[in-house]
């Protein structure tokens, strides 16, 4: 590879574009694959409480391939192992679109999208530096959660017509994210010649937990990205479930458009916290994940759509702006330490670890037949609460 795709720090640059493509095709075949497996499993007569066991399975993936897929990520080139995982997430979508069970097809997506994650977050430090870093991070989010708007709503859409056209879509869009990835530059691995033995992959990984962990500001990080993507994920399935008692509608779309006014917000908040926030500030994110909670709270008392609508998408706004700035600390503080591609291994770790608690928690009220306007409630003031613990016991360290 050519010294000047090393040394390119703009984030316009044709690589930074390249990965953007291939991450907003990415993204945008999982969202619109959750929703049509969603409406396919309704179709199928399901139980509620299956729904976010779904989910569950997915980010089972990531857990049981956390110490794996960051030393994978750091001993190829990262846009050749990004189109690898794509390829996993096209077959994963060909299986339930041929009749197979949808948790198997969920699951091997779940894989691809594990395998994938530090790769799309540890190529971000190969191809941009310093504080454009945090720019960087905020293109990447924002084009993130286009996929997932448009995304969400042509899931959803596209299943109110035809549930097997909606699954036919997603694979479509994972073959066009496999071509994005051709164009990708050809990095050279960060980390090559590491051993594949399975005693020394697992100590690399949790001794760069130990490292991540050990360290305040990775550690600050790490606690807030996984409470943020626990609670985004339990949220989207408490929607789901809301929309018929909340207002009444029994359709697929409109959860879909609901889940897209926090995708819209985020953008924004994305924006923002690219031009507010520098790594050395990334603390001035904390009063918006305490809001989020409490706006979350808020609505799942609403009975009217436009009242929903304004609060998603201030729930949107202060997740950008909550999240981008831990994104990139941590991946600045990680390639310094235990390399990129491990730092975000550890990182899908936590957060996946509190999707599933979170999920399993969730999947258990609508079990025992928690209302859910009662379970929408308690999960916002939780999450406010558990941020001002996080954020006062940083203060204090």
């Amino acid at each position: 590879m050519s010294e000047s795709v090393h040394t390119n720090t703009s984030i316009w640059s044709k690589g930074m574009m390249a990965v953007i493509a291939a991450q907003f095709l990415s993204a945008f075949g999982d969202n619109a694959l959750l929703f049509a497996t969603l409406a396919l499993m309704k179709q199928q007569f399901y139980p509620d409480w299956s729904q976010p066991v779904l989910q569950m399975v997915f980010v089972g993936a990531y857990i049981v391939f956390a110490p794996f897929v960051g030393q994978v990520a750091d001993s190829f080139g990262k846009g050749r192992v990004m189109m690898f995982a794509n390829g996993l997430k096209l077959l994963g979508a060909a299986t339930i679109c041929v009749g197979l069970n949808p948790f198997i097809g969920y699951t091997l997506v779940g894989i691809g999208a594990a395998a994938y994650s530090p790769a799309k977050y540890g190529i971000l430090g190969e191809i941009t530096t310093g504080d454009k870093l945090v720019k960087a991070n905020g293109l990447m989010e924002a084009s993130t959660i286009a996929a997932i708007l448009i995304g969400s709503v042509a899931g959803g859409v596209m299943a109110d017509w035809s549930v097997v056209g909606a699954l036919v879509l997603c694979a479509l869009v994972y073959g066009g994210a496999v071509v994005a990835n051709i164009f990708i530059p050809k990095l050279p691995a960060a980390r090559p010649g590491q051993s594949w033995r399975f005693r020394p992959m697992t100590y690399s990984f949790f001794n760069a937990c130990r490292v991540l962990w050990h360290n305040g500001e990775t550690r600050f990080s790490l606690l807030g990205t996984s409470l943020f993507w626990g609670a985004g994920v339990t949220l989207r399935f408490l929607l789901v479930l809301w929309v018929p008692v909340a207002l009444g509608l029994n359709d697929n779309a409109t959860p879909t458009y609901l889940n897209a006014m926090v995708a819209v917000g985020i953008v924004v908040g994305a924006g923002a916290a690219a031009k507010l926030v520098t790594l050395e500030t990334a603390a001035r994110c904390m009063p918006a994940g305490v809001l989020i909670g409490v706006v979350v709270a808020v609505f799942a008392l609403q009975s009217a759509i436009l009242p929903a609508y304004v609060l998603l998408l201030i729930i949107g706004i202060c997740g950008g702006f909550f999240i981008v700035p831990l994104n990139a600390l941590l991946q600045d503080r990680g390639k310094h330490t235990v390399g990129s591609g491990n730092a975000i291994a550890v990182q899908n770790l936590g957060e996946n670890s509190a999707m599933l608690l979170m999920l399993g928690l969730y999947s258990l009220a609508v079990a025992v037949n928690i209302p859910v306007v009662g379970v929408g409630v308690g999960f916002g003031v939780l999450f406010a609460l558990a941020i001002i613990v996080l954020w006062l016991w940083g203060k204090r360290r």
